[in-house]
């Protein structure tokens, strides 16, 4: 008979492969203790978005009247037909998305978003639509995909943020593409913004120069969203 005596494992391999267990528990665990953290505020994040736009429609108020130009109301009326159009055919999407530079987000974007919502308008806002964590770029592409139509924020910041080529130059760019957009001049001209963006420039649009935020939104609300 022939014996075949099996190796024994030192204590120092012992120990190796105890570690090296060890350490892939760890990595497990906290692998799971991510996953579960990162559900949890993406759940506190839905939850607390669900009861602000709650609380909006207990808030919302009536609009004011306001006037328009001739070119106001030439430019709106086919933003008003693509909005109803969009919303019988994509009655799931937002009806706003909202591009702003990154130095207006607690400023005057974040004022307009709070108006726009206040008048009964579902907005895309990144402030509070992109998750935590979550791809800054992966995010405002599905914004612009799950939303009727695009509201360009164009304020000293933005035009700043396009000759830098930064995210609001790759928002305005793919909103562009489309006949679905909204500028909205605030605090510069439209002289200033065609020598940035000849064919942003090229819309009519809207400008706050003479009137407030209040109005815009009025405006935006009355085409995207009419009462009634």
């Amino acid at each position: 008979m022939i014996m075949v005596s099996r190796r024994v494992p030192s204590q120092s391999q012992i120990r190796s492969q105890m570690r090296a267990a060890g350490r892939k528990a760890e990595r497990q665990v906290r692998s799971e203790l991510n996953r579960i953290q990162g559900q949890f505020e993406r759940d506190v994040k839905a939850a607390a978005r669900k009861s602000e736009r709650d609380m909006n429609r207990k808030l919302r108020v009536s609009r004011p009247a306001v006037s328009y130009t001739v070119t106001e109301r030439a430019y709106l009326q086919p933003i008003s037909e693509v909005a109803a159009r969009q919303a019988q055919t994509h009655p799931d999407r937002r009806d706003v998305f909202l591009c702003h530079a990154w130095g207006d987000r607690e400023g005057a974007a974040a004022e307009l978003h709070d108006l726009l919502e206040a008048y009964g308008v579902d907005v895309w806002f990144s402030e509070k639509d992109v998750e935590l964590g979550a791809s800054l770029t992966r995010s405002i592409d599905r914004g612009l995909r799950m939303s009727r139509i695009g509201v360009v924020l164009m304020t000293p910041n933005m035009l700043k943020s396009l000759a830098d080529e930064g995210v609001a130059d790759k928002e305005l760019s793919a909103l562009l593409a489309t006949e679905r957009v909204i500028p909205v001049a605030h605090g510069i001209t439209y002289e200033q913004l065609r020598e940035e963006s000849p064919l942003l420039g090229a819309r009519a649009g809207l400008t706050s120069d003479g009137v407030s935020l209040v109005d815009i939104a009025v405006k935006i609300a009355n085409a995207v969203k009419p009462e009634g």
